[in-house]
């Protein structure tokens, strides 16, 4: 069995379109996948085939609905805040253990936990998404973007997740909508930095084969 933790270093980035493209290419391979999204925020009952648990979950050929979303998403907030804050907009707390516990519940080939926001959002009053990452060891594809700015973002993601003892299993340049430079321009500078790690990048709107990278 293989897990993965899939983070970002911000927020919509495209943690899950990456998210959903492997999903697919694991289905496609026979495989057998679990994916979670266990905390979501800017979450709308009325619109839950568009929210990220419901794209993941068509990824998967599941049934979108109510019951399929809390399945793999127990916590689910409506303001689009960071998950600490949109928490205590409606009186309410992650439960830090309860949230690796649930993480851990999968006997599928694949694993894959899809984070919230970037790697150092806040989750509680005193944890980050980067201390989920540590407490369940997972080794961890990076997201980021092709804006300006995304490569000390991303080399300031990777050392801080470094410094927590974190393996990097892979860092996925998702194309943004603007990009100063060409992705392959961006993939290369940070391959420069980052020498012993993988760096792929996804055209905007498109698929490369990410399951070598778990």
């Amino acid at each position: 069995m293989t897990a993965c933790f899939i983070t970002a270093t911000g927020t919509d980035i495209g943690k899950t379109y990456v998210t959903t493209m492997l999903c697919r290419e694991i289905r496609r391979n026979g495989k057998a996948v679990r994916a979670l999204k266990p905390v979501l925020s800017g979450y709308e009952p009325a619109n839950i085939g568009e929210c990220d648990s419901g794209l993941i979950l068509d990824a998967l050929g599941e049934i979108i609905s109510e019951n399929s979303i809390y399945e793999i998403t127990p916590w689910r907030f409506a303001k689009p805040l960071s998950p600490d804050m949109a928490a205590a907009r409606e009186g309410k707390v992650i439960d830090f253990e309860k949230l690796i516990e649930f993480c851990r519940l999968y006997s599928e080939d694949y694993l894959l936990v899809e984070g919230v926001g970037g790697a150092m959002v806040p989750l509680t009053s005193r944890e980050t998404v980067l201390d989920w990452i540590v407490a369940l060891g997972y080794p961890t594809l990076v997201v980021a973007g092709s804006y300006l700015g995304t490569i000390s973002h991303t080399l300031t993601t990777v050392h801080a997740m470094r410094d927590r003892g974190v393996t990097v299993a892979a860092i996925v340049i998702s194309e943004s909508e603007v990009s100063p430079v060409p992705v392959s321009e961006t993939v290369e500078t940070i391959k420069r930095f980052l020498i012993d790690v993988a760096v792929v990048a996804v055209p905007r709107g498109g698929t490369v084969d990410l399951l070598p990278l778990l």
